[in-house]
């Protein structure tokens, strides 16, 4: 797992052919707007988050955020756990994003 900053996050990102963007906020929080094409898997999910990653393609770069970099940050730690070899959490979260939102 890296963390990255906002700057390395977004750099590393686009430059990633192989990027999937993570959301694992709550549904609550998605609502109140989110990055352009994240996809939200809910870390509160528990065993739910769990089957969820385990669809997702080991192969491809993880780019994973959350509201502050806290769940994230055990996000890409559970991701690395199962074999994830690529999960980069956004240190500072979503509230500290200064790129494009989706409304």
């Amino acid at each position: 797992m890296a963390d990255l900053s906002q700057e390395e996050w977004v750099a590393q990102l686009y430059n990633d052919d192989n990027a999937f963007i993570l959301d694992v906020r709550t549904p609550e929080e998605v609502e109140g707007g989110y990055i352009p094409e994240a996809t939200n898997i809910d870390i509160h999910l528990g065993q739910g988050f769990l089957d969820e990653i385990e669809k997702l393609d080991k192969n491809k770069s993880y780019y994973v955020y959350c509201r502050s970099g806290a769940r994230s940050g055990q996000a890409c730690a559970i991701m690395n756990s199962v074999g994830f070899e690529n999960a980069y959490n956004l240190l500072g979260g979503f509230m500290n994003w200064e790129g494009e939102v989706v409304e």
